[in-house]
């Protein structure tokens, strides 16, 4: 897996150096790269998110997953202005490679909370046309399952609180991998 990781960071930062119009190495092949992957690519600038975008089902080869996730982590998060040449060396990418989401039959919040599995699961909230997901790394920010579940909520373009009978809770888990500081 650390070959994987090592290879997906370097699509990753590629992708955005490509952008940016500097020398980018090439990626070794691999047949994994080839198959449907789901990937989310985090950007951090001294520690702080500078932006982050990705995919929920695979729909695309993981290699070009990756690829689309870090240029638009770097170039179209609304929350953030696009990248620059400058900004570039400060930044640390991010990879974060999803299993499947599950979907998770409860039947009120209580019930969710009474399953969650803080630092391990992803979550994806839906309620009617609503959507929101929270990595797993997010509960290193939101380690209480209240605060995490009322913060997707929110994400969400919900009432922090809000349940009702359109909710739909799916879950997943990551395996990641992240440059180092420095």
């Amino acid at each position: 897996m650390t070959d994987l990781g090592s290879s997906l960071l370097a699509l990753a930062r590629g992708a955005i150096e490509a952008t940016l119009g500097l020398p980018v190495s090439a990626v070794a092949e691999s047949p994994i790269l080839r198959e449907p992957g789901a990937t989310f690519v985090t950007l951090t600038r001294q520690g702080e998110l500078r932006g982050c975008i990705g995919s929920l089902e695979a729909h695309r080869p993981l290699a070009d997953d990756v690829r689309e996730n870090a240029r638009a982590a770097a170039f179209r998060d609304p929350r953030f202005p696009a990248l620059t040449l400058q900004d570039w060396p400060k930044i640390r990418v991010e990879v974060s490679l999803l299993s499947s989401p599950q979907r998770v039959d409860v039947a009120n919040e209580k019930e969710l909370i009474a399953s969650l599995q803080p630092g391990i699961d992803g979550l994806i909230f839906t309620a009617g046309h609503r959507r929101a997901t929270f990595l797993p790394q997010v509960w290193e920010q939101l380690p209480q399952p209240t605060e995490f579940l009322a913060r997707l909520r929110q994400k969400a373009g919900l009432p922090a609180a809000y349940w009702g009978p359109d909710v739909v809770v799916e879950r997943y888990t990551v395996d990641k991998w992240k440059e180092a500081e420095g």
